[in-house]
């Protein structure tokens, strides 16, 4: 079975999702991922839209700062990524991300098909209480369910917190590899989300993103593990 796993934070960026399929720790990062069995890259990837928005709160173990999830209640539209991927990478994905061992997602894999399916009937299912462990299916593509995972509170329930400069600037790297935004977009994009409005000034984020955006030009871009664009 193959599903769109969608990314609507750093994960847009195919080099970062990498380091969830193929393991290891990124560089200056603070996290070491096992990665996934199947450490085939995703077959394909889509730029997608979600009805909703992301907000920022909580603290990330990989980033320090707010992490992003996503709202589908919030107003407006948040940009995201899919990425076709098997039921079992997708289980692996959803194990790193909730901070389980992969090695247990044996486990979880008939609970993320019953899951998927409750989500697909209902829009909505919960494989645990913690962060990233609410799935919603946003929709479906070519007959195949869209999913990702974002927290069981929305934005109005949760203190939001701003994210770590780092962080803000991978969002940004990965909107404009998967949507092909300039640079003014992605700035007014990210400086409207809830996390990032209170805390950062316009010109502080666009500088930000100006300057992320030059670093990722320097390395020459992301290496091809994000399977083949097809839109």
């Amino acid at each position: 079975m193959e599903v769109w796993y969608v990314a609507y934070g750093s994960n847009m960026h195919a080099a970062r999702l990498a380091w969830y399929i193929g393991g290891g720790c990124p560089p200056g990062g603070k996290r070491t991922y096992p990665g996934c069995r199947d450490r085939r890259p995703p077959s394909r990837s889509v730029p997608v839209s979600l009805p909703g928005g992301i907000y920022f709160a909580g603290e990330s173990g990989a980033w320090t700062g707010g992490m992003a999830f996503y709202d589908p209640h919030l107003p407006g539209e948040a940009a995201a990524r899919a990425y076709l991927v098997t039921l079992e990478q997708f289980t692996d994905i959803a194990a790193q991300e909730m901070y389980r061992p992969v090695d247990d997602a044996t486990d979880l894999i008939p609970a993320t098909g019953a899951a998927i399916d409750a989500a697909v009937a209902n829009g909505r299912a919960t494989l645990g209480p913690g962060r990233y462990e609410t799935l919603v299916c946003p929709g479906s593509r070519s007959g195949v369910p869209m999913l990702t995972f974002t927290a069981p509170e929305g934005a109005s329930g949760v203190r939001c917190r701003p994210p770590a400069p780092t962080y803000l600037g991978m969002i940004a790297r990965g909107l404009r590899e998967s949507h092909g935004w300039p640079a003014e977009r992605i700035a007014s994009y990210l400086a409207g989300r809830p996390g990032v409005a209170d805390a950062w000034s316009p010109d502080a984020v666009a500088a930000l993103v100006d300057e992320a955006l030059v670093d990722e030009a320097l390395v020459g871009g992301s290496p091809s593990t994000s399977g083949r664009p097809d839109g």
